[in-house]
């Protein structure tokens, strides 16, 4: 059987993997997004809860305490003198913002609950506190 060159096919556009690949993006994203959202604090040992679940609202804000009593807001590590002043900042751009309060489970209680405290003072409505879910 001889080819003829001189005849030309018209391409055609598969748009089915197209569509796979754009779905793989999409899902790859979405998870490593998740990922990303859960390591913007410092590394904390949470005490189990067998309660606990994981809130969903849009503006969550991390308040992480350590051990040694550093209070780290977001990203950045500060005083719980400057507290009230970036939590009041917050909850000006957004009244029903939440504020997860993570303290790591050797730090003194009274580090948590003068933290506690201080975002109680500061007017926010809603705090929730940080665990793990225990093994049962």
């Amino acid at each position: 059987m001889r080819r003829n060159f001189h005849e030309m096919k018209e391409p055609t556009v598969m748009i089915i993997p197209m569509i796979d690949i754009m779905l793989f993006l999409l899902v790859f994203f979405m998870i490593s997004s998740i990922f990303m959202v859960q390591s913007n604090t410092i590394q904390v040992n949470l005490p189990a809860a067998s309660t606990a679940k994981r809130d969903t609202r849009p503006n969550i804000i991390p308040v992480a305490v350590a051990a040694d009593g550093t209070i780290q807001y977001k990203q950045e590590t500060i005083s719980i003198r400057e507290l009230p002043g970036k939590v009041k900042e917050s909850l000006l751009a957004d009244a029903e913002t939440v504020f997860v309060l993570r303290g790591d489970k050797k730090t003194p209680y009274e580090n948590v609950v003068s933290v506690l405290d201080v975002l109680k003072r500061s007017g926010t409505r809603h705090v929730s506190i940080a665990t793990e879910k225990r093994g049962e």
